[in-house]
């Protein structure tokens, strides 16, 4: 048996992108996600992540030894001033792999399911096709500054929303399956019950050895487990 990871989150390896943009800085692709909460541990580097919600835009910075983390909805950006590297935590396990962020882009191409996905699409030379867009975010970012949010919210949503079936499932069988596990174990525990105890076991994810062109950075994501223990029944 595969046990999820604790609390049904995904792990990843980032090196962030040190790729100068329009403005200056180096970094990854603003985007937001519509159902995940997201974290940074900070291991190596300097740097920042610029976000922005319907309370304003915010620029916090990054060093060794930070952790940092946000809600949905917030549309984030990082910001490399010089290696920067992390560890990031993503909420309900793979559903950001499924398509749960939204980039920045343009309302122009944000109102086109195809030339949205075109956009987002790495094909080809994939570094450049991850530069392209980034760039592509960015510009949308920096307009989204102006104003526009709820615009872009309802865009997203629209993009998204065939997904939401099959985001429900991912959420069913990971975070929640092992919530319920939890709850489970706390209940058997109630009544003396300790079976749980004799099933104790030690599981390993191996660092993957090749990165791919993530949305911020290099990535090394670790595989999501997909089968998870099935918890005791409750306890009356």
């Amino acid at each position: 048996m595969v046990t999820p990871l604790p609390g049904g989150v995904g792990v990843s390896g980032l090196t962030v992108y040190d790729w100068e943009a329009a403005d200056g800085l180096c970094g990854g692709t603003p985007h937001m996600h519509l159902a995940c909460s997201e974290a940074y541990i900070v291991i190596e580097g300097t740097g920042s992540v610029q976000t922005l919600t319907t309370s304003g835009y915010a620029e916090t910075p990054l060093r060794p030894g930070d952790v940092v983390w946000f809600t949905p909805g917030t549309i984030h950006r990082l910001v490399n001033s010089g290696g920067l590297r992390l560890v990031v935590l993503m909420q309900n396990s793979g559903l950001p792999e499924a398509g749960d962020a939204v980039f920045t882009f343009p309302a122009p191409v944000l109102a086109d399911p195809d030339a949205y996905q075109a956009a987002a699409a790495l094909t080809g030379d994939h570094a450049a096709a991850a530069r392209r867009r980034r760039d592509l975010a960015l510009e949308g970012f920096l307009l989204l500054r102006e104003g526009g949010l709820p615009e872009f919210h309802a865009a997203a949503h629209r993009l998204k929303r065939d997904l939401l079936d099959a985001w429900w499932v991912r959420w069913r069988d990971g975070p929640l399956s092992a919530a319920l596990a939890t709850g489970g174990q706390l209940a058997a525990l109630r009544t003396g019950d300790l079976s749980h105890l004799d099933h104790g076991a030690v599981a390993r994810l191996e660092r993957p050895e090749h990165t791919r062109f993530g949305m911020c950075g290099h990535l090394h994501p670790y595989p999501v487990p997909t089968s998870h223990p099935h918890p005791p029944k409750e306890q009356s």
